[in-house]
Formats: structure tokens, C-alpha cells, sequence
């Protein structure tokens, strides 16, 4: 059932300083941009939010570009622009390929990176790229800013350290090395939600992470130190399977998670071998 907007307050910051005074001095504002999770929400009428601050028009917080030797990318990238940036590809093409794994054309040409980490659902096509390179999180409020690991960022089901006050502005990759690959299992190759997904960097210390089977998207340390010692694939397959906690829900079973799961990182290091 729909619920009227005329009951909704939106805020529209001109910058991203009137943005951050906002959020300050103004109470409880639901932050947001593309509104390709907001919108399904009000249109189901399970919006808690009342009051919304816009911050599609922030420019400043859209540009893919190097600092040093760190990618930058602003929150406000689209999945598009994380297709065709050319940074992007060459410095992280498992992300430009989870971007290309999210919803059809329209939802790529609105929804944004920093949506899909802060909306910090488990099964974000993009947080296991994310995760395997170990990003940083720039988040800023009206008085000041601080980088937080993304591996500390979630704390919890939909649960993250981010403050009332704070926006998420930036995501800092350092530079990588080794073979990137990235898996999505849904009940499509597009326009579903992820039943697994996954990403790895084949490197002397490998890097593995999976979404949708934990409450939050994972890293598998023991898993990678298992095939870091060059045990056997099928003994680090075995502590993978121990590693990971999926449940049963409406999209799929645990046990057929961890399946996938375990298919996954055998098809990635075979294939990066």
C-alpha cells in the first residue's frame, strides 16, 4: 500500500557543507541520492523516515579520480559511472563488474556506490569488492572527517558505525595486485538480488569475500590462510564451509549457500591458477 508523500519533509542542500549543517542542526534526516531502495520502501508504505535530506545535486561528491597513488571514488558515483571509468577498470575491474551485475540500465544510471554501502545490506553486489580491497571510508559532518577501514565498518544486520551526523563522501581503494574475479548467483544475472556473491584477489596472501551468507558481507580469514600455506583446495574448501554461517530465507537455503559458496572459490581458483 502506498503511502502519501505529502506527509514527507525533503531537504535540498546546495552544498555539501549546507548538507553536513543540516544534518546537524536539523534532527532526524534520512539521507538520500538515487533512491533506488528509498523508493521501493515509500511505495510499499514501509518507510520509518519521515523527513529526507537530498543530496543528489552534490557534484562534489561524484568524481572517480586518482590522489597519489589511492583511487578515489565519490559516494554519488552511479553504477554507469563505475562501469565506464576507465580508473575503475584498470585499477578494480571486479567493482566495474559488480556494477554491471546491479538492476537493469535505469537502476545503474541512479543508484550509487555510496547507497550500496550504506544501505549495508549483506547481499550488496559491491561490497565484496570492496572488501578484498580493503577500502577506506572517507566520512565527513560538519565538524570534521575520519577514514574508517571497511572491514570495521559494519557492526552488525543493516547496522554500521556511521553517525547521525555523518555522510559517507568518498571510498579510498589503495593500489592492488594479483588476478581479480567477481560471481554473482541470483535467480537472474541481473535485476535480482544476489543469492551469493562473491570476490577474490589471487595474490601470496589471497583475498576472499562473500555476501549473503552472514549478516554482514565477510572476508574468510581462515580460508585464506589455508590456501596461503598452499594447503590442498579441498582442505581450505572444507574450513570455507565451517567459516561461513548462511541461512534459509525467502531467496534460498543454507545449505545450497554454502554450496555456491564453496563451488565459487573453487571455479575462482582454478581460473585465476
Amino acid at each position: 500500500m502506498r503511502t502519501a508523500v505529502s506527509s514527507f519533509d525533503l531537504l535540498e542542500p546546495k552544498s555539501l557543507k549546507e548538507a553536513l549543517r543540516m544534518l546537524r542542526d536539523e534532527g532526524d534526516l534520512t539521507p538520500l541520492a538515487g533512491c533506488t531502495d528509498v523508493y521501493v520502501n515509500l511505495n510499499f508504505g514501509t518507510a520509518k523516515a519521515t523527513r529526507y535530506l537530498n543530496l543528489w545535486g552534490l557534484d562534489s561528491l561524484r568524481p572517480i579520480r586518482m590522489r597519489g597513488k589511492i583511487l578515489s571514488i565519490g559516494a554519488l558515483a552511479t553504477y554507469t559511472d563505475l562501469i565506464r571509468s576507465p580508473l575503475v577498470r584498470k585499477r578494480l575491474p571486479i567493482l566495474a563488474a559488480a556494477a554491471r551485475e546491479v538492476g537493469g540500465v535505469q537502476i545503474q544510471n541512479r543508484g550509487t556506490i555510496g547507497g550500496n554501502v550504506v544501505n549495508a545490506s549483506p547481499a550488496g553486489d559491491t561490497l565484496p569488492a570492496l572488501a578484498v580491497a580493503e577500502a577506506t571510508l572517507l566520512l565527513r559532518s560538519a565538524s570534521g572527517a575520519r577514514r574508517i577501514p571497511f572491514a570495521s565498518f559494519y557492526t552488525g544486520y543493516r547496522e554500521t558505525v556511521l553517525r547521525r551526523e555523518e555522510l559517507l563522501a568518498a571510498i579510498e581503494i589503495p593500489p592492488l595486485s594479483g588476478s581479480q574475479w567477481f560471481r554473482k548467483v541470483g535467480t537472474r544475472a541481473a535485476q535480482a538480488i544476489s543469492k551469493v556473491v562473491f570476490a577474490g584477489v589471487r595474490a601470496a596472501t589471497p583475498r576472499l569475500s562473500l555476501g549473503s551468507v552472514a549478516p554482514t558481507v565477510v572476508r574468510l580469514p581462515r580460508t585464506e590462510a589455508s590456501l596461503a600455506r598452499g594447503e590442498a583446495l579441498e582442505a581450505a574448501l572444507e574450513t570455507l564451509a565451517g567459516e561461513i554461517h548462511p541461512i534459509d530465507d525467502l531467496r534460498s537455503t543454507a545449505d545450497y549457500r554454502r554450496g555456491v559458496a564453496v563451488n565459487l572459490v573453487r571455479q575462482f581458483w582454478s581460473e585465476t591458477a
